[in-house]
């Protein structure tokens, strides 16, 4: 979880009630409605429409790789992202095997799909989102601590050999577009793990890239609060370096934002305690604010994860039959979306791309005789 319930909570009772509205309580089973028929859907511009894939996540939801993939791919959207899984890749030592990631970026070839890479090393899109193979870390990452070099002189070391290793490997492949560099490099997961790597354990890795393939844009994504609720915590936690948004702001070619406008905070009983934000003026001026810099240091942004799929109070979303989770019913999808097409018509710089996040959770739903999500999303490809 990447909010700090307690001072979340905290933060409304101080800030009063207008933000506390943002906080609701709800059953997490919602009727199924087909709402997602009616609502209009905004144009995309010249944003690139996609989705990400994450192997670990079919592995969770009990899906097929090869056949979900496939299934997602024949979907007319023009951008997917891929993950280099540090873990997978190299699962003992001496072993360096990308068959997994090869069959992956020959599959989006194939369809005519551009491609972002993640890299990693050692965080990469997909929970736990920590990727590092065991016989890279002697020990376990001390909790509550940055991840500096001069501490993980070895760790560095192989994490700048083998992001490098990816890229040299794949940099040949013309439907790769840009390679992204960790995900929410300096940010805490949150429960799960609280260290944070270094800005400069990340930098040089991202200089690594840029050493082993000039020529491509290098992407880095970061937490985009949806409410003063998430960014209070958010800064106190990364306060001494900043955050992963303003590290991308700083290093990278390309600015990716992940948003979650509506995710659980904590189950109560039958009901569950969510934030719903994303819509008020605090989100506007925080939006505005990272575009205007983007723009003055000449950098291009792009959602990298615009959720379009349940976040409730347990890892794995639900699959429940006749049921949509409060948190991501199929019109959400289009909501979220139309959100940041209307908002991106208004800005000084165009996005570059808006990335669905959940894809694979489509694909359960439709295997589980519920099509809706994956309807949704043609909607939108068919409509943009």
């Amino acid at each position: 979880m990447k909010l700090n319930v307690t001072l979340g909570l905290v933060a409304a009772g101080l800030l009063g009630a207008p933000l506390a509205f943002e906080l609701r309580i709800k059953r997490s089973r919602q009727p199924l409605t087909d709402a997602w028929q009616t609502v209009p859907v905004e144009p995309r511009g010249s944003a690139r429409l996609g989705i990400s894939f994450r192997p670990p996540q079919v592995d969770a939801l009990g899906l097929d790789a090869r056949s979900t993939l496939g299934s997602l791919l024949s979907h007319p959207f023009q951008l997917i992202r891929l993950g280099a899984y540090w873990n997978r890749i190299e699962p003992r030592p001496g072993v360096f095997d990308t068959g997994d990631l090869d069959w992956q970026v020959d599959a989006a070839e194939h369809a005519g799909k551009q491609v972002v890479v993640c890299v990693g090393a050692l965080k990469t899109f997909g929970y736990p989102e920590l990727f590092v193979p065991d016989h890279r870390l002697a020990y376990p990452l001390r909790e509550g601590t940055r991840i500096r070099p001069a501490d993980h002189p070895s760790l560095l070391a192989a994490a700048t050999e083998f992001v490098a290793r990816i890229v040299d490997r794949y940099k040949a492949r013309t439907s790769i577009v840009a390679w992204q560099v960790e995900h929410e490099a300096v940010d805490p997961l949150g429960f799960e793990h609280s260290w944070r790597l270094d800005a400069g354990f990340v930098q040089q890795e991202v200089a690594a890239v840029r050493r082993a393939d000039p020529s491509r844009p290098v992407l880095m994504n970061g937490y985009l609060p949806a409410s003063v609720l998430e960014a209070l915590p958010q800064w106190w936690r990364t306060r001494d370096q900043g955050d992963s948004l303003a590290l991308a702001q700083r290093v990278a070619d390309i600015v990716g934002i992940d948003h979650y406008p509506c995710h659980a905070l904590v189950g109560l009983g039958g009901r569950t305690l969510y934030l719903d934000g994303g819509r008020g003026r605090w989100q506007d001026s925080t939006r505005a604010r990272l575009f205007r810099q983007a723009h003055a240091s000449g950098r291009r942004v792009m959602v990298t994860e615009g959720q379009a799929e349940p976040w409730e109070a347990v890892t794995t979303p639900p699959n429940l039959p006749g049921w949509a989770a409060y948190s991501c019913p199929p019109e959400r999808v289009i909501d979220n979306y139309n959100s940041w097409m209307r908002w991106a018509r208004r800005a000084v710089l165009p996005l570059e791309a808006y990335l669905f996040w959940g894809a694979e959770y489509w694909v359960l739903r439709h295997q589980s005789g519920d099509p809706r999500y994956v309807r949704a999303f043609d909607r939108i490809l068919e409509e943009a």
